[in-house]
């Protein structure tokens, strides 16, 4: 498969796409190899294949700066979820160009972004337009699947490539939202910690041919339905209070007004249910989340179980250990239930929203004057998590100005697309933010 003609991102993420890195099993390698050898023919980029104990290949591309600034990171993931199931209108790997719009999984999570990244660096070996310092760009393997072949290798194996740096922009952010009648540009700045629960419930067992009332299986169905009755507390965390002022200072009234609401916790859970849809975009930032993922009980169906499990998927907002988020999940499910931590994200400082928040949003603003950037924390969770425990501050930033109606509702589903001018304004910004870095 030779180079495309040009470094046009729209091209490059088609071919990107073109690589069935379905994640498991991932392989990444015959699509990282095809980068570095964009970034090898380009010439002044020092590339390094690194491949993990379980022969998982990252690609590591450094681009000689000015000397102006110190190293930033650009990082991004290549290994995509599975279409198993999905109904697709073109082929999901096909990478086909209609109308304007790349079509194909990892259009928008995440092969478009890694196509602006390179993109813009390729652009300015081609040109000799080197950026103000040097640029370490990290194409990654696994991160669908949790990093631990991908940046956790790296973070964990190969530090000392990352010597110097204090920041760096990856996915998550910058995505318009229209609002209102205007397109804001959330900046993620901060993500919300991963805490997984396994709840153990124990009763009588039997021979399901008894009466049999109350017992493990019915305490598994209020366990249930309590979790999905009943929200946990609200908290006022600064960048999602900073998220729903940024919003509501420009929206028109009476939109203003509701969404100040949000920030008084007597009135938050009473106005997200008249919210409707548009509801899902605050009530997870406003609170700890907890949703019931794998329940087992029974081996026999004519044994009534004495035992039952559900693995519960908990996202704590920043700032919070698990013991305080158990807490308030008993608040829920009582004191019976039998509570095991079975895994929990790492701590994740907030990125400062200083000089490089500043010019992120200036970028935008100059792209589209009439743009409104804010702060965002991320749901879920990046692989900027495990670069935090080398010290680097993260950003979720690669721009995307999508047109009204369309969002990222077909991440990880059916039809995944992204308009390929949408992809040109992304390297744009991206390409504007590398000269400008400054640390």
């Amino acid at each position: 498969m030779g180079a495309p003609n040009s470094t046009s991102p729209a091209e490059l993420l088609r071919r990107l796409i073109r690589f069935d890195t379905t994640n498991p099993p991932g392989d990444e390698g015959p699509c990282l190899e095809y980068l570095r050898g964009l970034f090898t023919d380009a010439g002044g980029a020092d590339c390094r294949v690194l491949e993990s104990p379980g022969g998982r290949p990252n690609l590591v591309v450094r681009v000689p700066g000015r000397g102006e600034a110190p190293p930033l990171l650009l990082q991004g993931h290549v290994d995509v979820v599975t279409t198993a199931g999905q109904r697709w209108s073109h082929p999901p790997f096909g990478g086909d160009l209609l109308k304007g719009w790349v079509w194909g999984r990892g259009a928008l999570d995440m092969k478009g972004g890694v196509a602006m990244m390179a993109s813009a660096l390729l652009d300015r070996l081609h040109r000799g337009d080197p950026p103000a310092g040097d640029v370490v760009l990290c194409c990654l393997a696994d991160e669908e699947a949790g990093g631990v072949h991908g940046a956790q290798f790296l973070v964990e194996r190969h530090a000392e490539l990352f010597a110097g740096i204090r920041h760096g922009l990856g996915e998550g952010g910058a995505t318009t939202q229209h609002l209102h009648g205007r397109a804001f540009y959330p900046i993620m700045v901060a993500e919300k910690r991963a805490c997984r629960l396994r709840v153990t419930l124990r009763g009588p067992g039997g021979h399901a041919s008894r009466s049999h009332r109350g017992g493990t299986m019915a305490r598994l169905g209020e366990l249930l339905g309590a979790l999905d009755r009943q929200r946990l507390p609200v908290h006022l965390t600064p960048v999602a209070s900073g998220y729903v002022r940024g919003i509501a200072a420009a929206s028109p009234e009476p939109e203003r007004s509701r969404l100040l609401a949000l920030l008084d916790p007597a009135r938050t859970d009473a106005v997200l249910d008249r919210m409707g849809d548009e509801a899902g975009r605050f009530d997870p930032i406003l609170h700890h989340t907890i949703n019931a993922t794998i329940v087992r009980a029974g081996e026999k169906v004519n044994v009534i179980p004495s035992l039952a499990t559900v693995d519960l998927d908990g996202r704590m907002l920043p700032g919070f250990e698990p013991e305080e988020f158990i807490a308030e999940v008993r608040a829920i499910i009582g004191p019976e239930p039998e509570v095991e931590v079975i895994g929990s994200g790492p701590r994740l400082k907030e990125a400062e929203q200083g000089p490089l928040y500043d010019l992120l949003c200036a970028v935008l603003r100059e792209l589209e004057p009439a743009a409104v950037p804010v702060p965002l924390l991320m749901t879920g969770a990046t692989d900027q998590r495990h670069f935090a425990r080398l010290g680097i501050e993260g950003y979720g930033y690669l721009p995307l100005r999508l047109p009204p109606g369309f969002g990222q509702e077909t991440v990880h589903a059916a039809d995944e697309r992204v308009p390929a001018a949408a992809l040109d304004f992304g390297t744009d910004a991206l390409s504007r933010v590398l000269s400008r870095y400054r640390g």
